[in-house]
């Protein structure tokens, strides 16, 4: 089964991914950070029966994975695909996540809240993402009583997730406005349209390669409709910006800005050794010049594929490496896919 990243619509545009996330508690059970151990062990139970029983059309398509009995590396391998967030990983509760075998569906549970449905899909999609989630949502109502109140809507544990629950959200490739110094601007003007703007693994974390989350702020007033609607609206903007800062950086001096993409292309193709940091920005400069015509990206993965496969916990598996190990190992592979 294709994964999402897989997809070539995640190389074509500015938007990468297109995301939607609910956050749902169960009534009957405290906030997980209020849980015992015994307590978090029956939320596990109930959101797996929800989702693994034989009336659901989707049960044989997901697998149940504890998180907490994990070795920590293979967590933050999974927080580097976007299958679990960080939050997660750190949870010392009894947890484990629902993941659908295409990975566009992720069902955290006793992450922060009992449930957090996630949907991700290739490209600008944030309808398909959510039309998804809300099928999700609603099968997994037909057993579960959500904690829920009249004026307030869903609970949550933490308060900005009260209301809707969710948070969409797209993930951008936006190097031009990173490289002119455009982000913090841009950033500060979303945010008060109820917008955030966040590092490629959500609150708390940086970009790479020129990539971003935008997403909601506000889940509370606001219906869903309305939410992707704004957001909709917010992604219009950065688009705009973005190639307006690519076509002008272009035009200043078109020798120097193919130059730089074709600099990266060598050292993708032929580096004996490369860090995470630099392959991320030789692929952000790849992609950007495929979208630019400069050349035809016929290599056998996506960006983005490629990006996450040559993250530190990625090049980890199969053994210890020392950074400098993974180094070596993560140029090899790039040469493999470069010189293709």
């Amino acid at each position: 089964m294709a994964k999402w990243y897989e997809n070539s619509a995640v190389n074509e545009g500015i938007v990468i991914s297109s995301r939607v996330r609910l956050a749902r508690n169960i009534k009957k059970f405290p906030f997980p950070v209020q849980m015992k151990q015994e307590e978090a062990e029956e939320v596990l139970k109930t959101v797996k029966d929800a989702v693994l029983n034989d009336r659901t059309p989707l049960a044989n398509a997901f697998l149940f994975r504890r998180v907490d009995t994990l070795p920590m590396e293979e967590k933050r391998t999974m927080v580097e695909s976007h299958i679990i967030s960080p939050v997660l990983a750190q949870q010392q509760k009894p947890c484990a996540v629902l993941v659908k075998d295409d990975e566009t569906v992720s069902i955290m549970i006793n992450e922060e809240d009992h449930v957090r449905i996630q949907t991700i899909f290739p490209g600008e999609n944030i309808d398909a993402a959510w039309d998804l989630a809300d099928k999700l949502d609603n099968l997994l109502e037909e057993t579960i009583e959500y904690a829920y109140h009249e004026q307030a809507g869903f609970l949550t544990a933490c308060p900005t997730n009260m209301g809707t629950g969710l948070r969409a959200s797209f993930m951008v490739h936006v190097p031009s406005l990173e490289k002119t110094g455009q982000m913090a601007h841009l950033s500060r003007t979303l945010s008060r349209f109820g917008i955030t703007v966040r590092g490629i693994y959500g609150e708390g974390s940086d970009s790479l390669g020129g990539i971003y989350q935008i997403s909601n702020q506000i889940t509370l007033g606001q219906s869903e409709e309305e939410i992707i609607k704004n957001l909709k609206n917010a992604i219009h903007l950065v688009k705009e910006q973005e190639q307006k800062a690519r076509k002008a950086i272009r035009q200043k001096d078109a020798l120097a800005y193919e130059d730089q993409i074709y600099r990266a292309l060598g050292v993708l193709a032929y580096a004996r050794k490369i860090s995470a940091a630099e392959s991320a920005q030789c692929l952000s400069l790849l992609r950007e010049g495929a979208q630019e015509g400069l050349f035809q990206w016929h290599y056998p993965k996506t960006m983005y594929q490629i990006l996450m496969e040559t993250q530190p916990c990625h090049m980890q598996q199969g053994g210890s490496k020392t950074a400098e190990q993974r180094d070596v190992a993560r140029a090899s592979l790039l040469r493999q896919i470069f010189q293709h």
